[in-house]
């Protein structure tokens, strides 16, 4: 019995040296991918690739972009999850990494699979109104559905976070309005430039573009501060509905197994890059508050979202083929 306590307390030590070693060598001329878990050209990637080159100059290690996309982000997370714990493969996710857990049957557990590395930074989604509708303001908005007028409204897709979000307004209202799922944020807002739904939810980096060329109107914004790129679009929370709050954001994660202190070794080079004039301003250009919270404080915020949403979700059975 002592000859085997002795090996198996040897054999920690190993593996606890091995792991040491690894972190203190990290990174070690091998290269970082980061893994975007949506397409080229949604604020996931374009996160990832302001990011990337400026992670490569401080690490002095290539960093590349890899897009994994499909699943609302599931199919990329679920890659980072099979991945070597290493410290080489990391990967940018969205909000939808804090619905899925509740709509979707997944391969792994968002809370013990995934380890946070930094949780990037919030930003507004936008309620957005037809030029067709005759709808010019949130007020006017809230004062028709108020009066039973029912109203429909267009998001990237059935549990979607801009879905959840006015599905709960609308409870908590009780206003007649209906959903209008999308497969994705652009025939979203070529129907709603083309008046075919009358109001529309998106992050503001979807719809800006189009609120800045008069194509929709923008009629309210879902955090609890206004957004200065947006300064003159009221919130929810100070139009009537003081406790809503419902942001975007993005954060970068990695496998739950990857060491601690090459956790933390990424995260101070992310919080460092993020601190740069160059990506604070593009990271500002697409509306994000950027907030570099850290592992703890990073996980914590992610798992009150999975917590919100999940309960949400739950009660009003939603399912996403709703």
């Amino acid at each position: 019995m002592k000859t085997k306590l002795l090996a198996g307390f040897i054999s920690a030590l190993c593996l606890t040296g091995a792991v040491q070693a690894q972190s203190n060598d990290w990174p070690n001329q091998k290269i970082i991918k980061l893994i975007s878990v949506f397409p080229p050209g949604g604020s996931v990637d374009q996160v990832a690739r302001i990011l990337a080159p400026v992670l490569q100059t401080q690490l002095k290690q290539n960093v590349i972009v890899e897009n994994i996309g499909g699943a609302s982000g599931m199919i990329g997370t679920a890659a980072l999850v099979k991945a070597p714990a290493d410290g080489y493969t990391f990967a940018v996710v969205f909000d939808t990494h804090g619905v899925n857990p509740s709509l979707k049957q997944l391969a792994f557990d968002t809370k013990t699979d995934i380890a946070t590395v930094t949780m990037i930074g919030t930003a507004p989604m936008v309620i957005a109104a037809s030029k067709s509708s005759g709808i010019t303001s949130f007020k006017q908005l809230l004062d028709e559905s108020k009066n039973k007028k029912p109203q429909s409204y267009g998001s990237i897709g059935t549990g979607s976070l801009g879905h959840l979000a006015l599905a709960s307004l609308s409870k908590d209202a009780k206003f007649d309005w209906t959903h209008v799922p999308y497969r994705g944020g652009g025939p979203l807002m070529q129907d709603a430039i083309a008046g075919h739904v009358p109001l529309s939810i998106g992050s503001i980096f979807l719809v800006k573009p189009h609120a800045d060329s008069g194509g929709v109107i923008p009629l309210a914004v879902t955090t609890r501060k206004r957004t200065p790129e947006m300064p003159n679009v009221p919130t929810i929370a100070e139009s009537g509905y003081p406790n809503f709050e419902a942001p975007a954001w993005w954060a970068v994660i990695a496998p739950a197994k990857t060491p601690v202190e090459i956790v933390n070794k990424m995260h101070n080079e992310i919080a460092k890059a993020l601190r740069s004039p160059d990506v604070a301003a593009r990271l500002k250009a697409q509306g994000i508050d950027v907030q570099a919270l850290g592992p703890k404080p990073g996980q914590e915020f992610i798992n009150k979202q999975i917590d919100i949403w999940g309960k949400f979700v739950k009660e009003n059975n939603i399912k996403e083929s709703s």
